[in-house]
């Protein structure tokens, strides 16, 4: 990795303080590291999602929230040190037919979670973590989807006013679907009692009181579908900040994001002076395109336009020679793993790609087959759980053991 000794002295200006002026086009090398650190916070969710329909923990994480950096590879020479303090779900029940959540559900009748999927996280900087990050980081990581019937099911595209967002009507209107899951509760789910918006804002309010006499900051991200849930909570958090956070500087790093809302969405997203946004919009993807336009949700007369939010970062991962020239799509410029050798290698918009080593290039492959094997030869596909999750016992039978209690889900 390059490196990063200068990271924590402007780190302010690595997090859209002055809006990326003159970072992006030649990309700064700091701000290379700090993009690729953030997504691949978002790769452990991705690792660690338990989508096995067998499994008795299926939509839950496979490990418990001291052991999920470690074991999806963020520890070992990683210099961004954090603890993950809190994990948080949305609702994955079907409403009126309709999907209000990520759906992944076991087909066992003794399923721990059957109303409930995991969202994400939100960690802290360690004492360590704050050395190289310039201050106490605290941040909230939102799961996405790769695949394309994921993000086709949850394009409910009709608009709905955010008033849990914005109490006065400023003309805002977002994606039905994305805001009933960051604002939906589930009266039957342990885990959601509490939406998955009041689940972070509550543990995002402890962590600025523990570290009140510090200098804090809010970062949240996401991929796909998560940062589309990722601009909801952050000017959410923007625009109902806590009595310790009204100067609190809040980040978006959104990968692969869809469109969120409307002009006056828009709007009133850069009017929160603590706020900043930066899209990474990788070239071929076609995800950031959509959607284009949709009704307000109980009118048939006038459409909305969806329109982006903050600043676009735009990348070109086609360029590598590292990647196979055949047999792509347009979802394959998608995957965060593309999306994060993109940075690697984006020099400027008239220069070459070239990789600088803040991102492993035989991470390309983990949920793929994308790489030239003459240039990197690695597996395809190659990240998964030993023996999908089963486990010999002592006696020499065999069980599904896929996941490690953690303090909020029952074993």
């Amino acid at each position: 990795m390059e490196s990063i000794a200068t990271i924590a002295k402007r780190w302010r200006v690595l997090s859209g303080d002055e809006n990326w002026k003159e970072l992006l086009d030649p990309l700064d090398s700091d701000l290379r590291c700090y993009l690729i650190h953030y997504g691949s916070m978002i790769g452990a969710v991705y690792d660690s999602f338990i989508n096995e329909p067998t499994s008795k923990y299926a939509g839950l994480s496979r490990y418990s929230r001291k052991n999920l950096l470690e074991e999806t590879g963020l520890e070992k020479e990683y210099p961004f040190k954090y603890t993950i303090t809190k994990y948080f779900y949305t609702p994955s029940s079907m409403i009126g037919g309709a999907q209000e959540g990520y759906v992944v559900q076991s087909v066992r009748a003794d399923a721990v979670m059957k109303e409930s999927n995991w969202g994400g996280y939100v960690a802290v900087a360690t004492d360590e973590g704050k050395e190289v990050l310039g201050r106490r980081d605290i941040l909230v990581v939102w799961r996405g989807t790769e695949t394309k019937s994921e993000w086709i099911e949850d394009f409910r595209i009709q608009m709905v006013k955010p008033q849990i967002i914005f109490a006065k009507d400023n003309g805002s209107l977002v994606h039905r679907g994305w805001y009933k899951m960051y604002t939906s509760t589930n009266k039957d789910s342990q885990l959601n009692r509490k939406s998955a918006r009041e689940q972070v804002r509550e543990e995002i309010c402890r962590l600025l009181d523990k570290y009140k006499n510090e200098e804090v900051s809010i970062t949240v991200t996401g991929h796909s579908l998560g940062s589309s849930l990722a601009t909801l909570n952050a000017v959410d958090l923007a625009a109902n900040p806590f009595s310790n956070s009204t100067n609190v500087l809040v980040t978006a790093f959104l990968f692969a994001s869809p469109k969120v809302g409307n002009d006056g969405f828009k709007k009133a997203f850069s009017q929160q002076k603590n706020l900043r946004a930066l899209r990474v919009v990788n070239h071929g993807d076609l995800v950031p395109m959509v959607p284009i336009f949709a009704r307000e949700a109980g009118t048939i007369i006038s459409l909305h336009f969806y329109t982006d939010v903050g600043v676009q970062f735009d990348i070109n991962a086609s360029k590598s020679d590292y990647l196979k020239t055949d047999g792509s799509s347009a979802l394959t410029w998608h995957g965060l793993m593309i999306y994060l050798h993109g940075i690697d290698g984006f020099q400027g918009s008239k220069e070459e790609f070239k990789p600088q080593g803040c991102f492993d290039i035989p991470l390309v492959n983990k949920y793929g087959d994308m790489l030239n094997v003459e240039k990197c030869p690695v597996p395809s596909n190659w990240w998964a759980e030993k023996n999908k999750g089963m486990v010999q016992k002592k006696d020499g039978t065999w069980i599904l053991d896929d996941h490690e209690p953690d303090d909020v889900v029952p074993a």
